[in-house]
């Protein structure tokens, strides 16, 4: 029903339009009493040979829901009701920024994907967590990280900071984004030099507090193996607890969508994505062995997707474009295949 009707409906409109729409009927319509129950019997798929514990959490499946699509915190306890083994937030930064002007996102749907250049838009860490205080524990929250865009790259550490300060107390991980390439400059930020020590910093920071979080850092596909054992490298220096492979790509080989959409800047996401990002996380996995947690994302569609990602060595796997493009059953459809 969704793909046949719903989908090409919204698919009329502008999707950012239709992204603040379907938060707004969302939010509306859970609050009729025993919606949420009753969309949770029909899209959860409670199996718990599915389930894992990582990271010292308990996630009842391998599936959530990446950041990006509920960047303020204001609908993961709706979302949760579609099955989502975890979701996460952000990327969220200290200040509220607009982001950058409209139109911003883009659809491809002849690619089965997404561009869009957003640049950070959200209302800021202490209004995320302040929507965060009184959660239901059992949702597992990340708390998705950056910087702000007016925020000079010397000065990074000291908004990565304030976000997982003012985060730490509501979610269950964190995940360092220094790989969006919507803010200028910020891709810099993967550098050796600075990259170890924003790393280090909040780990110095999480080591200070009573419950230290794991953390993560999400990084671009389009790193080369020379750049990605850098970061290995880094990450394994800095004690970090894995990598989310991988962020939107600025590449656009391959497609099929016309000329004038493929020359949009911003971060591509969807199904061209979802070899490379296979790549780099058998690439990850080599290299590591079984010493860090791997979040693969990038062109999970289906069951064969999300499989090919975690025998390629991740240990789970997020969607985001896929949701759009397939609607609110992929996580029972991919939860089903794998059971």
């Amino acid at each position: 029903m969704y793909k046949l009707l719903i989908r090409p409906l919204l698919f009329l409109a502008d999707p950012e339009v239709v992204h603040h729409f379907v938060f707004r009927w969302l939010k509306f319509f859970f609050k009729i009493p025993g919606i949420k129950n009753i969309v949770a019997a029909a899209y959860n798929n409670p199996d718990p040979h599915l389930s894992v514990n990582l990271m010292g959490l308990h996630f009842k499946n391998r599936v959530g829901l990446a950041a990006g699509f509920d960047k303020d915190a204001k609908l993961y306890d709706e979302l949760s009701a579609f099955g989502f083994g975890f979701i996460e937030i952000g990327t969220v930064t200290p200040k509220p920024q607009p982001g950058n002007e409209k139109p911003r996102m883009f659809r491809l749907p002849d690619d089965k994907a997404l561009i869009n250049r957003m640049g950070f838009n959200n209302d800021g860490a202490d209004a995320a967590a302040k929507r965060l205080r009184n959660r239901n524990k059992k949702i597992i929250i990340g708390g998705n990280i950056g910087k702000n865009k007016t925020t000079a790259n010397e000065n990074a550490i000291a908004d990565y900071e304030y976000c997982f300060n003012a985060l730490h107390d509501v979610v269950d991980y964190f995940v360092v984004n220094v790989s969006s390439p919507n803010t200028p400059g910020l891709r810099a930020l993967q550098e050796r030099e600075p990259l170890t020590a924003l790393l280090q910093h909040l780990q110095n920071i999480n080591a200070e507090k009573k419950f230290p979080k794991p953390i993560l850092l999400k990084i671009a596909p389009d790193l080369t193996n020379e750049q990605l054992d850098e970061i290995v490298d880094i990450v394994k220096q800095t004690h970090l607890t894995g990598i989310i492979a991988t962020n939107t790509t600025i590449a656009r080989t391959g497609l099929q969508s016309n000329e004038t959409l493929q020359k949009e800047t911003g971060g591509l996401s969807g199904l061209p994505l979802k070899s490379r990002s296979t790549e780099v996380i058998r690439y990850l996995r080599k290299r590591t062995g079984n010493n860090l947690v791997i979040i693969g994302s990038g062109g999970i569609f289906t069951v064969e997707d999300a499989q090919e990602k975690l025998n390629a060595g991740a240990n789970l796997v997020q969607v985001y474009t896929g949701f759009i493009y397939e609607g609110p059953g992929i996580v029972k459809k991919i939860c089903k295949g794998m059971r």
